[in-house]
């Protein structure tokens, strides 16, 4: 019998499929309130409903993680406190975080709280682990993306920094890397980072070359199989994907997962029949990712639920009678499914407990207030008399008053009596005695914790003029570094293995350039661009990737956090000054012109905010060509992320136009159509930023330039210098652009 258990790690949307989870054997399940989590589309549930839920999960030996998994704006961080304060007095086990800065407020305000770091991270190299770890998270989900023989390396450096692995094992897999994709949130603002996401990868688009209509559209990553490889890899937990799902998923796929646990327990083998997972949505399966083995296959040509589909093509009906027959037979299992489930599940209670609460004294005694449960009762006194003058006469308004935190644990006060013969009295702070008395021993004898009033932020003086920065990722433009009024970016590949002694000799050659660092830097590739900051040893660098932030401040190199780190409000900026001694930051993308007035830059920090760049809509492992232009290889090997370099489009049925490119030793992007300009926040903001930003890569869109590179800088130079014609000459010669995001944000 094997002695290490996984956790089953179950989604939750609603509280029938948290039932059900529970029903179904999960060690674990996750569930998100009505804001600030990742999916808005899931029917969530209410604080009030989560004590009651809580208590009953714990009753079944079952924990649960809270959601608030998304990126969050300064206007709701009052809103986000007010949250924190109430959770922090309640037994939930842990929550699931994506943003920074509520990383610095659970690890500075609310250390009663466990952190999980969402799969919003893209956790793919150890440095980002150890990252996380400074930020005391306790777990972290691991990249969607990773293959088992990464997944056991991060999992050894987790465990060696006592920090636990999630990894996905079922459900559907996102054509981007979590985190990092934007098409939804520039295509109709619905941002995935919000929990909002639109999906509109899954859309039906015009016909590709390679005949496909849905040429992003990627099965269900299933790891059903693989249970064996995730154990012997050290994983602590496998993770369901559905919490917009409905209970009947949850409890056929978290049963079948359940008996393939036990059964690998008990004997030491896996069930080889997964058709149970077939019996609910599915758009088949695939663990190519966890294989290594990322091939055309991967992908299928319909997003709708390959369900029934399965259950025709295995049975092989001989005429339409017996098909027929065999669907309504199929579908009475399901709905008598549906009814055992909803009998079972009606008899889990996740209703507030009541409970009576009888106030009695007479002058010169302790006032004593008696509390009554379904289970047990118990006495509280007061710890002087009573008296029969004072302030405000004890009644039944004022005990409601002063007894109401009860209403926020798992219990609720259905009834109160007074037994008063006379007006008496007791000083205020003995009440807030009693109640923290009563509380303390309905929280299951645990002190309740007073709320914290964090701290208002305040603003930075004006940085003054703001400079201008260029991002360039080819050799033939380092030319721009001689212009000594610009900070000149150098954009360093996904692929750094095989590529990093001419990186090294470009650097020393022209000194002035920066490297900017990419959002997915994995395995070999992370190690060697460590090795390319120790022989470097630049001064300065930006990047995407926290892995390599943590290993540039613990080198003490000065780093600047890039914007597919998604930095939106003022104490994320906090977390990378005070945790990793950032010294300035690109704010991301998504937000706002109203949603940027609002930060607040620390002391001695610097603000960045790009004003004219390709729009990147999401970044890939998997190959893209399969499904629009065609591969003569079936799946991908060694050098395709090294050595290819392609170029196509796809045109959803709307008519929105999107850019697949792949370059040498990067991963495929995704990019739309038209570039982002914005010349309006150069005087919509002046005092907020230190930097202005350019992005001059050769990435071809439908945006044409009318000037080489030289003078689009120069016409950048112009408006920073508040020339009054300088914005309409850049629309001039930039065009066709959008600025939708600065206008809609998040």
């Amino acid at each position: 019998m094997m002695k290490r258990k996984i956790e089953l790690l179950s989604p939750g949307g609603d509280i029938d499929s948290i039932k059900t989870a529970i029903l179904a054997g999960a060690d674990a399940v996750y569930c998100g309130l009505s804001k600030f989590n990742a999916r808005n589309r899931a029917a969530n549930i209410s604080f009030e409903d989560l004590q009651g839920i809580v208590r009953l999960a714990h009753k079944n030996s079952c924990k649960v993680f809270l959601t608030l998994n998304i990126i969050v704006l300064d206007s709701e961080i009052p809103a986000l406190v007010k949250l924190l304060n109430r959770l922090v007095n309640t037994a939930i086990d842990g929550v699931i975080v994506q943003d920074l800065g509520v990383f610095h407020l659970l690890s500075k305000y609310f250390k009663g709280l466990n952190i999980h770091a969402s799969t919003q991270l893209t956790t793919h190299n150890r440095g980002q682990i150890q990252f996380l770890r400074q930020l005391n998270a306790e777990r972290v989900n691991l990249s969607r993306e990773l293959a088992i023989h990464e997944i056991e390396a991060l999992t050894a450096v987790a465990h060696a920094n006592g920090v636990l692995t999630e990894v996905f094992v079922h459900g559907s897999y996102c054509i981007s890397f979590s985190g990092l994709c934007y098409m939804s949130s520039v295509h109709g603002g619905n941002s995935g980072n919000r929990g909002r996401c639109s999906q509109p990868c899954r859309e039906k688009y015009v016909k590709t070359a390679a005949g496909k209509e849905y040429p992003l559209n990627m099965k269900d990553n299933s790891a059903y199989f693989d249970l064996r490889e995730l154990y012997d890899a050290g994983v602590d937990s496998l993770k369901i994907e559905g919490r917009i799902k409905e209970f009947e998923y949850v409890y056929r796929v978290v049963n079948a997962w359940r008996k393939q646990l036990h059964h690998f327990y008990e004997k030491n083998s896996l069930i080889d029949d997964n058709s149970e997972l077939y019996k609910v949505f599915n758009r088949d399966f695939t663990n190519g990712f966890l294989k290594g083995e990322i091939h055309r296959d991967m992908f299928i040509d319909n997003p709708m639920s390959h369900s029934t589909q399965h259950f025709l093509n295995v049975n092989h009906y001989s005429s339409e009678d017996e098909r027929k027959k065999g669907l309504a037979e199929y579908n009475d299992e399901k709905e008598n499914l549906r009814a055992y489930i909803k009998n079972e599940i009606e008899q889990f209670d996740t209703a507030k407990l009541p409970l009576t609460i009888r106030i009695s004294g007479k002058c010169g005694a302790p006032l004593k207030v008696s509390v009554e449960t379904a289970d047990t009762s118990f006495d509280v006194l007061s710890s002087v008399n009573l008296v029969d003058v004072g302030t405000e006469a004890i009644d039944r308004k004022m005990i409601l008053k002063r007894l109401k935190a009860i209403n926020d644990t798992e219990y609720f006060i259905r009834h109160m009596e007074l037994d008063f013969d006379t007006a008496l009295y007791l000083p205020f702070k003995e009440l807030t005695s009693i109640k923290k008395r009563v509380l303390f021993i309905l929280n299951g004898s645990r002190e309740m914790i007073a709320p914290v009033n964090v701290p208002v932020l305040k603003k930075q003086k004006n940085p003054g003029k703001p400079a201008l920065s260029v991002l360039i990722s080819s050799p033939a433009d380092v030319d721009i570094c001689d212009d000594a009024s610009i900070d000149v970016y150098f954009q360093l590949p996904n692929r750094f293995k095989k590529g990093n002694t001419g990186f090294i000799d470009l650097f020393k050659k022209h000194t002035k350039l920066i490297p900017w660092f990419p959002s997915v830097l994995i395995g070999d590739d992370y190690e060697a661009a460590l090795e390319f900051l120790d022989e470097l040893q630049p001064k300065r660098i930006v990047t995407n990737n926290t892995g390599i932030a943590f290993e540039a401040w613990k080198r003490g190199i000065s780093w600047i956090a890039g914007p597919y780190l998604n930095s939106a409000n003022s104490y994320s900026l906090r977390c990378l000054k005070e945790s990793f001694n950032c010294s300035g930051a690109f704010l991301s993308n998504e937000i706002s012109k109203e949603q940027r007035m609002s930060i607040k830059v620390p002391e001695d920090f610097k603000l960045y905010c790009s004003i004219f760049h390709p729009i990147e809509l999401m970044t890939n492992r998997q190959c893209l060509f399969h499904q629009v232009t065609g591969c003569h290889k079936t799946k991908m090997d060694g050098s395709c992320v090294q050595q290819c370099e392609k170029y196509a489009t796809i045109t959803n049925l709307r008519n929105d136009t999107f850019v697949i490119r792949k370059t040498k030793g990067n991963y495929h992007q995704i990019y739309n159509a038209v570039n982002f300009l914005n010349t309006e926040i150069v005087t919509d903001q002046p005092t907020l930023y230190s930097g202005f930003f350019i992005d001059l890569r050769n990435i071809k869109t439908e945006t044409k330039t009318e000037l080489d590179k030289a003078g689009i800088i120069a016409l950048f130079k112009s408006l920073l210098s508040a020339n009054a014609d300088a914005a309409q000459q850049l629309q001039n010669m930039i065009h066709p652009t959008i600025n939708t995001p600065y206008k809609q944000g998040i």
